[in-house]
């Protein structure tokens, strides 16, 4: 009961029901009998209601923009990468429930569970008190993350292919090289091929964020 005290006060939120923040904390590898309302279906939901709530909060931002820069914002800031940045300001890996050996593993510090975690948080908020609350949650979670992107970033697959372009060494090359996991939830290695160049690769549980960030890291290896 202390814990779930501070994590509320940490979320600035009071739980009416508190069965839905139990429930977004607790990672599949601690699954329990949930009642159909498990961290995997809040997850889902709260992956919903974070891309809407980032959507509208774009739209009433950026009010001279065009779709083309709104979409590479909101990307930026969907993306698993930025959810975990904001549940590790809110010291989530604290709270989540893992099983022993997936705390043993890292999970609490995991990319891809802390991103999990904030959607599950944030479809419990939603459920707990509506819309306008988990928005206000969503907005301030992101800080100055919504405005410190002075430009609409460009996605990294499109600056290598016309760089690539541009030095006439054709089209990147992508291939899913490995995968793991559970089938529930697998991780693939993408590898991304270009002429005169070593090939680089990045794992995710997206085959796309796996490749924006395969590209992202042979832009990186090209820049040295």
């Amino acid at each position: 009961m202390e814990r779930l005290v501070e994590l509320q006060n940490l979320l600035q939120h009071q739980f009416s029901q508190e069965k839905y923040i139990q429930k977004a904390l607790t990672h599949s590898s601690a699954h329990h009998d949930s009642g159909g309302l498990d961290y995997e279906r809040l997850e889902f939901l709260g992956d919903r209601v974070v891309n809407l709530i980032i959507a509208d909060l774009l739209f009433h931002n950026f009010l001279d923009e065009k779709e083309g820069p709104l979409a590479k914002r909101h990307t930026a800031l969907v993306r698993t990468e930025t959810l975990a940045e904001m549940a590790r300001d809110l010291s989530l890996g604290d709270f989540v429930i893992l099983s022993d050996a997936e705390r043993k593993a890292g999970g609490a510090e995991n990319d891809n569970i802390l991103a999990d975690i904030m959607e599950a948080v944030t479809a419990a908020i939603y459920l707990d008190a509506g819309y306008d609350i988990a928005k206000k949650f969503i907005e301030k979670s992101l800080a100055n993350r919504l405005h410190d992107m002075i430009e609409p970033p460009r996605d990294p697959k499109t600056t290598l292919q016309e760089w690539s372009q541009a030095q006439n060494l054709g089209l990147p090359v992508y291939d899913i090289i490995g995968q793991s996991g559970p089938d529930h939830a697998p991780e693939f290695t993408v590898q991304v091929s270009l002429e005169g160049y070593t090939p680089q690769s990045a794992s995710s549980t997206s085959k796309k964020r796996a490749e924006k960030d395969a590209a992202q890291k042979m832009l990186d290896y090209i820049s040295q």
